[in-house]
């Protein structure tokens, strides 16, 4: 069990490594100047991201001939500024990938324990609900629940975080399954600890790393499906700007504003990236036979 000064110490050797790993600098560096623009923008700005100028319609950006400063990263076909709808575009997509990240990896690692500690007929069933979720195609079950229940931010979370919980359940059982076995839990087991202590106290601890890295990662990937289910018109609710909804409606423009495609399929790209690398970082921090630290 890894507690008290023990388990300090070992967090701390794993904020040092992972200080040591450039990837996870940048990107975590990355990731967090682009949660703070996210968050802070409407201190320093009262613009309306559906406020409409059909005069500035497809104003380029400020550095091409036609731009303004008025609108540094131009405007769309119903004249609204693209800047303040990326950075508002930003809050949703970040806000229901790491909401929904929560909703999985909760609903996940409760399974996960029950199915690893007490295996049985629990571990069959569970896991065999967990084969029914992973045989049927991701999307097209997201797709199918938001267009029976429809589209809402509440929807959106409680989909995708309820569809990706099967990944977190089975790395759960699979670490339950090994810890259980050690002498710690034996020990706890023989002086009559009850169940929910052995988990909450010597369990859990130990199978958290693994989920820390799968967690960081898949909030890359729920972005990824918030973005595609808004480009399809099944994600947030219009007139919410959104990544994917600014690729959507951008599209038809392609040839002659380039920008209303390019600069969301960067902030995209980018958020993507610093996120894996994030993780990637993590992951590498997180397990000794990588970090290289002297044991």
């Amino acid at each position: 069990m890894l507690e008290g000064a023990e388990s300090l110490r070992l967090w701390g050797e794993t904020l040092r490594a992972l200080g040591r790993s450039p990837g996870a600098v940048i990107g975590g560096g990355l990731l967090l100047a682009i949660l703070a623009t996210s968050l802070l923008f409407p201190w320093f700005t009262a613009a309306d991201p559906l406020a409409q100028d059909l005069l500035a319609r497809l104003t380029p950006p400020c550095w091409q001939e036609g731009g303004s400063l008025a609108h540094p990263l131009g405007t769309d076909n119903l004249g609204r500024d693209v800047l303040v709808r990326i950075l508002h575009g930003s809050r949703v997509s970040l806000f229901v990938g790491f909401a929904a990240v929560l909703v999985a990896c909760g609903s996940g690692i409760l399974l996960g324990l029950l199915s690893g500690y007490y295996g049985g007929r629990l571990d069959s069933l569970i896991m065999r609900v967990a084969d029914v979720f992973m045989a049927y195609p991701f999307m097209l079950l997201t797709i199918s629940v938001i267009a029976v229940l429809g589209n809402s931010i509440l929807n959106l979370i409680l989909v995708l975080g309820l569809s990706d919980w099967v990944t977190y359940a089975r790395t759960v059982r699979g670490s339950v399954l090994s810890i259980k076995e050690k002498e710690f839990v034996t020990a706890a087991r023989s002086v009559g600890t009850p169940n929910r202590v052995i988990l909450r106290r010597h369990i859990f601890p130990n199978v958290l790393s693994p989920v820390l890295v799968l967690g960081t990662v898949r909030v890359a990937n729920i972005i990824i499906w918030e973005s595609g289910l808004s480009f399809l018109g099944m994600g947030v609710p219009p007139p919410m700007p959104t990544w994917g909804r600014m690729l959507a409606e951008g599209r038809v423009y392609i040839t002659d504003a380039w920008w209303l495609v390019t600069l969301p399929g960067l902030a995209i790209m980018l958020t993507i990236l610093a996120i894996n690398l994030l993780g990637d970082g993590l992951r590498d921090a997180l397990d000794p036979r990588l970090r290289n630290i002297p044991r």
